[in-house]
């Protein structure tokens, strides 16, 4: 049963030893359950429906939400896909489902959804329990994509009509490995994933940014959770997670100064989306193209028309599409199209912005690394990735190293192993930095002070 917010406590905590490894082990493995009709109904028999996958009434906002940003909506407990029973409680945590108030890049109140994981282990730090946001890489457009549904359905398939619908929880490996040292996490939906009144405005940087900010406030109100007002925060991302915490760093100061960040981990960022189209365009991942072009519709009706004017059939097909698609069914419809096949004059989307200055803004607005953040980061980034361009990650070190920030910026030395494949080039930094990235947010959380490498970067690749 789903609680209001005003409803009362859901389930306590149940503090036990510290498991160490433990619960890290059980993301490898336990086998991964499987959803080959959706995810569990809600309660009342309603639910949206996705590509033959149920999503749950609870993702359905309701009419009005509350003032104030991080307040909670509604909360209900939640079953973690990989789960082992303890003696005290399950492993590797108790996860609740939440829903709570943010505000869109347009200024208006907006839902949005997520899951906090109160650890099983032990946080043995100095302080209070520490909370860590997970934003989450690129899941996909559609509702039944949602991180906190990945988190519950780690692999989950429609594959019995013509509308596949295939989505892998790959980030559950890094919220695992958190819980496991005994810190909490929270991994927010960002705005139009998962609830249902919205397209994902993916890739936008105000409505990922206070999605992200929010999500702590919110995580702070959830019933029986033991993070506090004191507990030390840290923001945890990878490629569109990884802009989703640069863009939360750069907007705390402003957007929720109340928050005392103690360091963000800023993987593969997306940070100037003219280079990343290139990028993308052409790539396994070219259906992320359209979810960006969707996402910057919904935020902004008014450049339809201007769509309209450049798209050919394919192309409006492929947005329609697009829409209600997660990575994988993503990658087996539109792996490798070039934009120049989605256009009435034969030109790419690079082009269509060189010839539509109100579309080009839109884009420059998403830009990351004209603010400086107030919190340690560090940024990562493959050097041979092509698909989020390594050149416009470490643009952003250089960024913020001119404005003054504590900056720890990592260049990961892996070869060229296949341009446009994004499995390869984005996708495999994503794991072979990931225990270096742990630790860096654990010792923050830790309260040991970070170090800028900024004077080094000249001669850094």
């Amino acid at each position: 049963m789903q609680q209001d917010a005003a409803s009362g406590p859901a389930r306590g905590s149940r503090p036990i030893r510290r498991l160490g490894a433990v619960a890290a082990c059980i993301a490898v493995a336990v086998t991964a359950s499987i959803s080959s009709a959706g995810t569990a109904v809600a309660d009342d028999g309603t639910a949206t429906v996705s590509r033959g996958v149920a999503v749950p009434a609870f993702y359905d906002p309701p009419q009005s939400l509350p003032a104030t940003n991080g307040a909670l909506v509604r909360t209900e407990p939640m079953r973690l896909g990989i789960s082992l029973p303890g003696l005290a409680g399950p492993l590797p945590g108790t996860a609740t489902r939440v829903m709570f108030r943010s505000t869109d890049a347009n200024g208006a109140p907006v839902a949005v959804t997520g899951a906090y994981i109160e650890p099983a282990a032990r946080w043995s730090g100095p302080g209070p329990r520490p909370l860590v946001v997970q934003a989450s890489g690129t899941m996909g457009q559609g509702d039944q994509c949602a991180p906190s549904l990945a988190l519950e359905n780690p692999l989950s398939l429609n594959l019995r009509d013509s509308t596949i619908s295939a989505s892998v929880g790959y980030e559950n490996i890094a919220t695992y490995r958190l819980l496991s040292q005994g810190i909490a996490v929270m991994a927010t939906d960002y705005v139009g994933l998962g609830t249902t009144d919205r397209l994902h405005t993916y890739v936008s940087r105000l409505d990922q940014g206070h999605a992200v900010l929010d999500a702590v406030r919110a995580a702070r109100a959830v019933p029986g959770a033991s993070v506090s007002p004191t507990s030390k925060v840290g923001l945890y991302g990878y490629s569109q997670g990884g802009g989703a915490a640069a863009s939360a760093a750069e907007l705390a100061p402003t957007y929720a100064p109340e928050l005392t960040i103690a360091g963000a981990y800023v993987g593969a960022p997306p940070a100037d989306l003219l280079k990343v189209i290139d990028g993308i365009d052409g790539s396994a991942l070219a259906v992320a193209l359209g979810w960006t072009i969707n996402g910057m519709a919904e935020t902004r009706p008014s450049i339809k028309p201007a769509l309209d004017k450049y798209l050919n059939a394919k192309g409006q097909a492929m947005l329609k599409g697009a829409a209600t698609q997660c990575v994988g069914d993503g990658i087996l419809a539109y792996a490798f199209t070039r934009t120049t096949s989605l256009t009435k004059l034969g030109i790419s989307l690079s082009q269509v912005l060189d010839r539509e200055p109100a579309l080009k803004q839109i884009v420059q607005e998403q830009r990351i690394g004209l603010s400086k953040p107030t919190t340690p980061v560090r940024i990562a980034t493959g050097i041979s990735d092509d698909t989020v361009p390594h050149g416009q990650v470490r643009q952003l070190a250089v960024d913020w190293c001119r404005a003054g920030a504590a900056v720890t910026y990592e260049p990961i030395l892996i070869p060229d192993l296949g341009q446009k494949v994004v499995l390869t080039n984005h996708f495999i930094p994503l794991i072979t930095d990931q225990t270096a990235a742990i630790s860096w947010i654990r010792a923050r959380l830790d309260g040991r002070p970070a170090t800028s490498n900024c004077a080094a970067l000249p001669i850094l690749p």
